[in-house]
């Protein structure tokens, strides 16, 4: 059980390299395995490796959350058993789940149970349920106000999580159907494609297409909370949670950093107005489609949809420049190969694998022994770094 008097933070990561990135602020990570989750593109870790990451989530100090959350049918349930066994046999810290037979064979051997967000629950007498069952801590819907997440605390033992960072889905509590209906991927099984996100046309019954505010008209902003972080903490939320198990390690960075320093700043009475603004700008350098409060302070309009863009809002995008081609230990030195584009001294770069993530500044580059003040496209260059590097990954300009 989470005792402390200040929200646990939780980022969702996929690999290696995620968890590298927000470690430092981060209290804990949620993630899942290559079954029964509800973000199938996440294969990094299997049953085979999940002992071996949750090992490595214990090395850094973080809590380990494993998410098995997606729709359980009837020939999935050997999946389930699998997936607690390994569970169990990783000694991960909680299981977050929603469907009746994955929370009674978690609770059969023994795992403690987080209730995931796809449950919608949205009073306290569906939370004390839960408890019922065993449930030590409830996600909850993300379509619940301030207020009403207060009054349901006021209610109810059972700790409760919220979103306060990340994507918003268009449908109830993510449970949407849009996805399977046009391509047969479905989204409650962990096969979203996103047609939220896609272009789309309002067409009127004469066959005229209507005029309308851009054409992204499903595609709901990112929440962003980081302005409000004192009144969540006021109405007793146990723990934030940062959607994004799919973004890149630098979001995971930036928005986990944010925010513990939000924390931080609330639990010392430095939180200000100004820091907000530095923090609201911080993360809107990162990924984003935009920000909004999403269901907290009421049910969200026009405002809270980006009908201008689908997907990527931010101005600040990190460009692709190579590859890693070798790493030399004892020259703590990467051979790569600049495919995109040219480096120069003091560029500001990362270096992102499955398992690698590493932010530095280019200070030396060599060429058939020759040192350069830059190297352009095409060029095959040694490249100082600052700790190990692995054969394909990739750079970015930052």
């Amino acid at each position: 059980m989470h005792n402390s008097s200040e929200p646990e933070l939780i980022l969702g990561v996929r690999n290696l390299a995620g968890l590298e990135a927000c470690f430092r602020y981060a209290d804990a990570v949620y993630f899942s395995t290559d079954r029964l989750s509800l973000r199938a593109k996440a294969k990094e870790i299997t049953l085979e490796t999940l002992e071996d990451f949750v090992s490595e989530i214990r090395a850094r100090g973080l809590k380990a959350y494993l998410a098995v959350n997606s729709t359980v049918n009837e020939t999935r349930l050997d999946d389930v058993e699998a997936v607690v066994a390994a569970a169990v046999k990783a000694g991960v810290d909680a299981v977050i789940a929603w469907d009746p037979a994955v929370i009674l064979k978690a609770r059969n051997a023994g795992l403690r149970i987080h209730i995931s967000t796809q449950a919608n629950v949205t009073n306290h007498e569906t939370a004390e349920f839960y408890r019922s069952l065993g449930a030590e801590r409830i996600v909850f819907s993300r379509e619940l106000s301030l207020n009403e997440i207060r009054q349901i605390k006021q209610q109810t033992e059972v700790e409760i999580e919220a979103f306060v960072h990340g994507a918003m889905c268009m449908a109830v509590s993510g449970r949407c159907h849009l996805s399977a209906y046009v391509l047969g991927k479905s989204g409650n099984c962990g096969e979203c494609t996103q047609p939220c996100r896609w272009e789309w046309e309002l067409h009127g019954e004469n066959g005229l297409v209507v005029e309308s505010r851009g054409k992204y008209l499903l595609s709901a902003k990112d929440l962003c909370m980081i302005g409000h972080v004192p009144e969540l903490i006021e109405a007793g939320i146990d723990a934030f949670k940062v959607e994004g198990r799919l973004r890149d390690p630098r979001y995971l960075e930036v928005v986990s950093r944010c925010y513990r320093e939000a924390i931080d700043a609330c639990k010392e009475g430095s939180y200000t107005l100004e820091k907000v603004e530095a923090w609201q700008s911080e993360l809107a350098s990162v990924y984003n489609r935009g920000f909004s409060t999403g269901f907290y302070f009421g049910v969200p309009g026009m405002e809270s949809f980006s009908p201008e863009k689908g997907m990527n809002a931010s101005e600040k995008k990190r460009r692709a420049v190579g590859v890693v081609e070798n790493y030399y230990p004892k020259q703590q030195a990467a051979a790569i190969r600049l495919l995109e584009e040219g480096l120069a001294i003091g560029d500001d770069i990362l270096i992102e694998g499955n398992t690698t993530y590493l932010k530095q500044q280019v200070r030396s580059l060599i060429k058939k022994g020759m040192l350069l003040q830059t190297a352009g496209k095409g060029d095959e260059v040694g490249l100082a770094v600052d700790k190990a590097v692995r054969k394909n990954d990739r750079i970015f300009i930052i």
